[in-house]
């Protein structure tokens, strides 16, 4: 809903006649533009701005009530660590040939390199499961406890070759700024399943790696309404900035302060009608009901001492990618329609060896504990895990090839996510890359189709859930096509 019929929707006989003091002008345009929105008695109550009102969401039943996406910011190197060949073990040290790179753009790093030697994976890989799915020996978790339970899509891809355009890309659907991200699409499309709770949560965590910055922007609401835009989680005592009350300041205080707010707000919004003024009201609300919900939430002394050991060693140590997963689970159950996990420090362009090791030794036990957390407990059935970055890595060195060390540089023409839960194929692979993991043969995954199969997942056709926005229906999946797919469905 665009923000000009929200303003029919909620204007009323008062506010028509206070704008009529404003000239016959204004009065006779208003008369024009809202004569059929016109009340007969002033509304008490606001009519609020959910996509699941105009649009009829979900557009059919949905496999998936809620979302968890495990966000490796950086580039994580699917050569390293699912998209394995044997052959590329016999093109180690070898010049790419051109006929492979075929043209392909550079980015500052690599521009001026006059040799790319190919560098094959310094790990062990070994099949894994009932398919025989090929899993580095950095994710021992993952290949052995789950590898059963997720479908691996080998040939995702982007035409985005830097970080920020990139990661603006896979979570707005444009390489532009400011347009919504998924979780801000989510929440304005289906709202909450906990009114205590934010329908969109991020947190961020940092490995041993060098790391890119990631921007409030990426949970942005952009041109929705900003009530829809995602509420960062923080480690420490005060996860949400501003939530607790100031000394001197107790609950009932608070509660006579906003109610007084309130009444504020509405003589404003009966003034001049502006959406976003509900939505100041809904938020200070929010806050005050996050007051109680979220500290028992972060609270993880209920938790069993089989949980932590399920998702590994680091998970008691709040802010680590370990501790945000349990966090993220919690959410889950609590009814928090979409958690992002951003969790920093793939960006391996040198050092790739040692850095790659530190940080799958991050994420390993809490993917697969997360997953199967979410089994034990009858969540993954109707929840959706999905697991990737903004892009993947080269098979060409960056730098100087040595014995045992090497960077590669970004690569979007093929890289690796996968996805579990929510009627998602279980230990299945998608697609298929060259020898050189470099372009693809088969089945290749724009990410378009990856964002369109995730809205499928929770009941949403994506050429139909759009937001009126500078004269255009605008959608997450933008306008050039995308594609369910199906191949990964169960």
């Amino acid at each position: 809903m665009d923000p000009i019929t929200e303003r029919q929707l909620q204007m009323t006989r008062r506010q028509l006649l206070g704008d009529s003091t404003r000239g016959l002008g204004a009065a006779a345009l208003a008369s024009l533009l809202f004569k059929n929105e016109i009340q007969a008695e002033p509304k008490t109550k606001i009519v609020p701005h959910a996509g699941a009102n105009e649009m009829g969401l979900p557009h059919f039943a949905p496999k998936a009530k809620r979302v968890i996406w495990l966000f490796f910011s950086g580039g994580p190197s699917s050569i390293d660590t699912f998209d394995f060949k044997p052959a590329v073990r016999k093109i180690h040290g070898k010049e790419l040939p051109d006929s492979i790179r075929n043209g392909q753009r550079l980015t500052g790093m690599t521009s001026g390199q006059k040799s790319f030697p190919c560098v094959a994976p310094m790990f062990d890989f070994k099949r894994y499961g009932q398919h025989g799915t090929y899993v580095s020996e950095l994710l021992p978790n993952i290949a052995n406890k789950i590898v059963d339970e997720i479908s691996i899509i080998k040939t995702v891809n982007t035409e985005a070759i830097n970080h920020d355009p990139a990661i603006t890309y896979i979570n707005t659907g444009t390489q532009q700024l400011g347009k919504p991200c998924m979780g801000a699409w989510l929440s304005y499309g289906l709202g909450s399943l906990n009114e205590d709770l934010p329908a969109y949560v991020t947190m961020i965590s940092k490995g041993r790696g060098q790391s890119q910055a990631l921007y409030s922007r990426l949970w942005g609401s952009g041109f929705l309404p900003s009530k829809h835009q995602g509420v960062r989680f923080r480690s420490g005592k005060n996860p949400v900035l501003y939530l607790t009350n100031p000394n001197g300041v107790d609950p009932q205080d608070r509660r006579r302060l906003l109610d007084s707010l309130a009444q504020l707000n509405q003589e404003e919004f009966k003034t001049f009608g502006d959406p976003e003024t509900q939505t100041r009201i809904s938020q200070y609300e929010m806050a005050y009901r996050m007051q109680t919900s979220v500290p028992e939430l972060m609270d993880l002394k209920t938790e069993s001492e089989s949980t932590f050991e399920l998702y590994g060693k680091h998970s008691r140590k709040p802010g680590t990618f370990a501790s945000n997963c349990i966090v993220a689970r919690r959410m889950l159950e609590r009814g928090v329609r979409y958690v992002q996990l951003f969790h920093r420090g793939w960006d391996q362009h040198g050092n790739l060896p040692k850095l790659l090791r530190y940080q799958c030794e991050d994420i390993d036990a809490a993917c697969a504990g997360l997953v199967l957390d979410l089994k034990q407990r009858g969540l993954l059935e109707d929840t959706l895990v999905v697991c990737g970055g903004e892009f993947g890595r080269t098979i060409y060195s960056q730098g100087r090839l040595t014995k045992d060390n090497h960077g590669r540089d970004h690569h979007g023409r093929a890289f690796t996510v996968w996805l579990a839960g929510a009627g998602i194929k279980a230990g299945y692979e998608h697609g298929e890359t060259d020898d050189y993991c470099y372009n693809i043969v088969r089945d290749g995954v724009h990410i378009r189709d990856l964002n369109a199969t995730i809205l499928e997942r929770l009941g949403i056709d994506h050429e139909r859930f759009t937001y009126k926005f500078q004269g255009l229906d605008q959608r997450l999946t933008g306008v050039e096509p995308a594609r369910i797919v199906n191949e990964i469905i169960a």
